[in-house]
């Protein structure tokens, strides 16, 4: 799969069949539009391309807003989009001058002028352009002037999905990670660099890799412990993993810490990938340290039993 970050970058491609949108999660609905370009593209020897944005729009026009999380970072968005047999992914970047194309302008100056369009996949019910003016029906008007088809996934398709990026966010704030996989396709993944932490899980036998994620943006799942897949640069392991603000001592920040399962090993600064697969049970606060061990060894009993069955 071709990158390209600017509109300048572009290269002019074979008969291009085109789709736009965020694309948040790349999950199974986008997948009926991802599905649908790739049929195109081979019935017509062309080759797809996906027009999409970073940083997310809701991030530019409403910056006050912080509650707005992504379900994928733009690199976890590359990496699926190009396993899913994309040809062509043109990242714009969005900024407020950006935003005040109106869908005239945006259909003329990036749809006809520089991906030269010949077909348009849009999901059902897109909108773009200055205030979101542009529709299905701005797309037919001017396809046959510029040149282009243009189709848009029908209502039902979409009902039949029934899977939408907002669905798979509140699953996965409420801790139900087993219905986010299902609608996502794949387990939900959180990738961040090891850091230094007070290393209270050494002194009751339950080492842990302490996470930074950067994207501050990035969805974490809601707090509690979470039997996880732990991919380092080079093996992947079995770990339970915990989200939240350590009440058992007190703690005033929210960590996210994984204890790997036969792994003694020194990844400080290292990247890790946590691969979400169950949902263990909530944040408690406990009477002391030893009580709190004797949950743990609990959970990881619990975990490993998740993980054999996976």
């Amino acid at each position: 799969m071709k990158i390209y970050k600017s509109l300048e970058e572009f290269d002019k491609v074979n008969n291009p069949v085109v789709t736009l949108g965020t694309f948040d999660g790349v999950h199974f609905g986008h997948r009926k539009i991802l599905q649908r370009l790739l049929e195109i593209a081979h019935n017509t020897q062309g080759e797809t391309v996906i027009l999409t944005f970073f940083p997310h729009p809701r991030m530019i026009l409403h910056p006050e807003d912080e509650n707005l999380k992504l379900i994928n970072t733009m690199d976890e968005k590359i990496q699926l989009l190009e396993a899913a047999g994309i040809d062509h992914l043109l990242i714009i970047p969005f900024t407020r001058d950006f935003s005040n194309l109106t869908s005239k302008e945006f259909i003329k100056k990036i749809l006809v002028d520089t991906i030269e369009t010949k077909k348009l996949v849009i999901g059902y019910d897109h909108r773009f352009g200055k205030d979101r003016e542009g529709s299905f029906e701005h797309l037919k008007q001017f396809g046959p002037k510029y040149g282009f088809d243009v189709e848009e996934i029908s209502e039902q398709d979409v009902n039949d999905v029934a899977v939408s990026s907002t669905r798979i966010r509140n699953a996965l704030f409420s801790g139900d990670v087993k219905t986010a996989n299902e609608f996502l396709g794949y387990n939900y993944l959180l990738k961040g660099k090891v850091v230094k932490g007070d290393q209270i899980g050494r002194k009751i036998g339950f080492p842990t890799a302490n996470l930074f994620i950067e994207e501050t943006y990035k969805l974490i799942p809601s707090d509690g412990i979470y039997a996880v897949k732990v991919h380092t640069e080079n093996e992947t392991y079995g770990g339970m993993l915990y989200i939240g603000h350590r009440p058992t001592i007190n703690g005033m920040t929210r960590n996210i810490e994984v204890n790997i399962f036969n792994f003694d090993q020194d990844i400080y600064n290292q990247k890790i990938t946590l691969e979400f697969v169950s949902y263990l049970r909530g944040d408690i606060k406990f009477d002391g340290l030893p009580a709190l061990k004797v949950q743990l060894t609990q959970d990881e009993i619990d975990a490993k039993a998740v993980l054999n069955a996976n």
